[in-house]
């Protein structure tokens, strides 16, 4: 993407207007996962990650991606995504797999729905030890080889590439 300086601008002047979470909210941007705590918070526009799958826009992220503050949230940085029926390709072509991390959340074990409000999360989830199809079926949880599609994270406030292309935004 910053293929660099370009796509970076185009990035950070898309996503400027959202330094003020309201402007997320009131944009259809959704919080994922709210009552979680997490390093970064994904507000979410479905309408726009439908729309990533035929057009690419840096003006109009999938998610932004913010840190909570004691104010509310500080805008990090934005998401963007392809189906998982991407080929290299294709990322390569959106944001260059020579600076970018594209990844995937593979291998996931989703605990029993009734126990979702009271499940070791240790165990399930994004970051859940359980990874295999069968240790997942022994815990009674919903396996998932692979859900959503590639994403890559962008922090175009950032100073040098390999920061700007992170998996996760650098907190000092």
């Amino acid at each position: 993407m910053c293929s660099a300086q370009r796509s970076c601008g185009a990035a950070s002047g898309g996503i400027e207007k959202y330094r003020d979470y309201h402007a997320a909210l009131n944009d259809g941007f959704k919080i994922f996962l709210p009552n979680v705590p997490q390093p970064e918070y994904h507000f979410t526009s479905y309408r726009n990650g439908f729309l990533e799958a035929f057009t690419f826009d840096p003006a109009r992220p999938t998610s932004l991606l913010y840190r909570k503050t004691s104010a509310g949230y500080q805008l990090a940085g934005a998401m963007y995504t392809m189906p998982k029926r991407a080929t290299e390709d294709q990322l390569d072509a959106r944001v260059p797999l020579s600076v970018a991390m594209w990844h995937l959340h593979t291998n996931l074990c989703m605990p029993p729905r009734p126990q979702v409000r009271n499940v070791d999360w240790s165990k399930f989830g994004l970051k859940g030890s359980i990874v295999t199809q069968d240790a997942c079926d022994t815990a009674g949880g919903r396996f998932r080889p692979s859900i959503f599609g590639w994403m890559v994270h962008v922090y175009p406030y950032e100073g040098s590439l390999n920061q700007v292309f992170a998996m996760q935004h650098h907190i000092d």
